[in-house]
């Protein structure tokens, strides 16, 4: 009480002292500074923590004109403000500013009159105030460093010590506490950088979210997308599981095609047949004639290596050696043509030497040179497109995609990370995720077998064609319902999942269901009856706004689950190993049915990442599009896969990646088996004759074993079956035993 008292004290001396003193004369306004410290250590030891709190009255005035004294004024401050610092058993270190300054205006004839009239209370009422203003700052760590600064002044026995508070603080942080030039962005990239963070690191949508205490900085520092905060007062109450809930309007499953593979099960399809279906001769003849071009330009400014143009046999012989590779792991490029190791890799020799693949991955493009200059002057502008260079090839798997299988009704969206760590603003940093840099791809994937339907890469823009968020707009532009039909059930994590974005897809007639954020604008957060830390396992709440509902489900942590298929609680239940009396066992608790189905449903995009973790052709490589071209590679590879299986095939992933090496590469699968010690047997070395007298001098031929040790002409009638070489065969002269012990 005794400090509100004091203060409110100071606050009405302050507001007397904002009066500017001048001469009467002068046009500048001066600044004056009355610092009052307190004792030394008798009155610093009766201190307490919450004593230690710096009150700093920042008060700019502006006046036209004021007749005072300037020795009285300074008198009249000072006084007054010692009674007030000194009221009470507890001293407050104060710092009062008062900053004043002259307006030069010319005052019409009325008003000189109305300001001689007036007294010199009416002059201090008709002053303008520009700015008066009281902050209280928790300043403990401050004032701990002044009492060690005075502390050693003591010892010393100076009297000396820092008047202004500020003097420890930094400078960024001087601007924050006076209220000087608030931080701005120096650009706009930085500014896009800081919402990318918030994007893919923070996996936060300023658009959608409402951003946590934690990325708030001072109101007048953050941004304005930062600061969009959205407080809902839901007047609903949460819902238990005993509580009925309605059944949802159903949508009717109305695919545009009959799902499935869009190719005949009774045609045989090979694995390079269902490959082809989405790396076509077509397309493999463009990427020829870029990376032809591409070969001509380098070598046009000085490259000095030997080119051929490639053909489309051999650039499928390129991409089946990038398979291979891809199951044959070794430590560098150069090791799958050694020679003279123990551990050398004979396959790839057989199908290109290795300067050819590597002139060939120095040069593939999948745009023409020509059109990359063009595209690269429109760069800073909005006809600029970054993904210029992967566009073509890109396009026609996309197209691939869509057009060879039609998926079936649950799709998953979510996140594919490609790693590159490339300086281009479209690779992003994500420390929490198991790839930390790389490429962002948005996927739309068939939750039954992971199948690829589309994918868009994010580009680093922040420019929402909706305007409603990047999370938004990530799903709309997966979704396209002349191509999909309608009635489809999509399941999202909590990145995306908004009631915007479900209420909008229920419009366009697709279920959505997902997790979401109890900060996510329009979702239900100050509702009475939710749960709370202390609910039991098993425990269910639900609100019903129209076709949403929200549930939460205590599991070992409350989830939390928004959806417009299904209803609150049907009955499910789930079994989870709890400990009871020191012994684990099962229980069964239930469960509502949007947690069911996202468990099970939401998974395709993971399992898509699985199978092409399986063979991934992921090389290091000096551009940043040669691994987006990889990157097509492995989709091609796992769609054509999927098709396999779902075409009635019975290959693993592994055997159907090797016979698709084998046949891009033009080789047969099936090698030679190997000679054994059996094959090695005596034979006669020519044909037997009927002439009982020559039959041990006829067709004799010269053995190989005294013609190359000995240098000497033994001629023999026997030769080995498997080496097809004459050796001796005496009691006397073994040579088929030497030769065999020397292999």
């Amino acid at each position: 009480m005794e400090r509100d008292k004091s203060l409110q004290e100071l606050e009405k001396v302050s507001c007397q002292s904002s009066v500017c003193v001048t001469d009467g004369t002068s046009t500048e306004c001066q600044d004056s500074v009355w610092s009052v410290r307190d004792q030394r250590s008798e009155q610093r030891s009766r201190n307490t923590q919450d004593s230690e709190l710096s009150l700093i009255l920042l008060c700019y005035t502006d006046t036209q004109e004021s007749v005072c004294d300037s020795n009285q004024g300074d008198q009249t401050s000072t006084e007054s403000l010692a009674s007030v610092c000194n009221t009470g058993e507890q001293q407050i270190p104060v710092k009062i500013e008062v900053k004043q300054e002259e307006i030069k205006e010319e005052n019409t004839a009325e008003e000189q009159q109305r300001n001689d009239d007036d007294d010199d209370e009416h002059l201090m009422l008709q002053t303008p105030v520009k700015m008066c203003s009281v902050k209280l700052l928790d300043c403990r760590n401050l004032m701990k460093m002044r009492r060690e600064t005075e502390e050693q002044h003591d010892e010393d026995n100076d009297e000396v010590i820092p008047s202004d508070p500020f003097t420890f603080l930094p400078v960024w942080k001087m601007a924050r506490y006076t209220g000087e030039e608030e931080f701005t962005f120096s650009s706009e990239e930085e500014r896009d950088s800081d919402e990318e963070h918030l994007h893919f690191e923070e996996r936060l949508d300023p658009a959608e979210d409402t951003i946590p205490d934690d990325y708030k900085n001072d109101s007048d520092q953050t941004p304005v997308a930062k600061r969009a905060k959205t407080n809902i007062q839901s007047t609903l109450s949460w819902k238990t599981e005993t509580d009925i809930d309605m059944v949802p309007q159903t949508l009717r499953f109305l695919p545009a095609r009959e799902p499935g593979p869009q190719l005949s099960p009774a045609d045989a399809h090979t694995p390079q047949s269902l490959f082809k279906m989405f790396f076509s001769e077509n397309a493999v003849s463009t990427l020829c004639h870029n990376t032809n071009a591409q070969a001509a330009r380098v070598i046009a400014k000085g490259r000095k290596y030997k080119w051929i143009d490639v053909s489309i046999s051999e650039m499928y012989h390129y991409i089946g050696l990038l398979f291979y590779m891809a199951m044959v792991k070794v430590s560098s490029i150069r090791d799958y043509w050694r020679q003279d190791s123990l551990f050398s890799v004979p396959f790839p020799a057989t199908v290109m030497s290795r300067e050819r693949y590597r002139t060939i991955s120095w040069n593939v493009h999948m745009s023409h040179p020509d059109a990359d200059k063009q595209n690269d002057r429109k760069r800073g502008t909005a006809e600029h497109d970054r993904l210029f260079r992967v566009k073509p090839l890109m396009d026609t798997i996309r197209h691939a995609c869509k057009a060879m299988y039609h998926p079936k009704r649950n799709l998953a969206v979510d996140e594919r990370v490609v790693a590159c760590k490339a300086n281009t603003r479209m690779s992003q940093y994500m420390k929490a995720k198991p790839t930390r840099c790389g490429f962002k791809l948005f996927v739309l994937a068939d939750s039954s077998n992971g199948y690829t339907v589309d994918f868009s890469v994010y580009t680093g823009k922040n420019n929402f064609p909706t305007g409603h968020g990047l999370s938004y707009d990530a799903v709309t532009s997966l979704l396209d319902c002349e191509v999909l039909g309608s009635g489809y059930h999509v399941y999202m994590d909590n990145f995306y999942t908004s009631p915007k974005l479900l209420t909008d897809l229920f419009a366009m007639k697709f279920g959505a269901c997902g997790t979401y954020r109890d900060s996510r604008k329009d979702c239900p957060r100050d509702a009475t009856n939710s749960l709370s830390e202390t609910s039991a396992r098993g425990s269910i709440r639900w609100i019903r706004d129209g076709p949403l509902v929200f549930v939460k489900w205590m599991d070992t942590r409350e989830v939390s689950v928004c959806s417009t298929i299904h209803s609150a609680y049907t009955g499910e239940t789930v079994q989870r190993r709890v400990k009871s009396q020191d012994t684990w066992r099962t229980k069964t608790f239930p469960c509502p049915a949007p947690v069911t189905a996202y468990n099970k449903h939401m998974g395709g995009v993971d399992l898509s990442d699985q199978l092409l973790q399986t063979a991934v052709a992921q090389r290091k490589t000096m551009k940043w599009y040669r691994k987006i071209f990889l990157h097509l590679l492995d989709i091609a590879s796992t769609n054509a896969f999927i098709l396999h299986k779902e075409l009635g095939g019975n290959m693993t992933h592994k055997e159907f990646m090797e016979q698709l090496i084998a046949e891009l590469c033009g080789v047969s699968q099936k090698v030679a088996p190997k000679q054994t010690s059996s094959d090695h047997v005596p034979v006669p070395g020519a044909e037997l004759t009927s002439d009982a007298k020559n039959v041990a001098t006829v067709s004799r031929r010269k053995c190989m074993l005294c013609k190359v040790q000995h240098g000497k002409r033994q001629v023999t009638p026997w030769k080995c079956q498997a080496c097809d070489v004459h050796l001796c065969l005496q009691l006397n002269r073994n040579c088929f035993q030497k030769w065999h012990k020397g292999m």
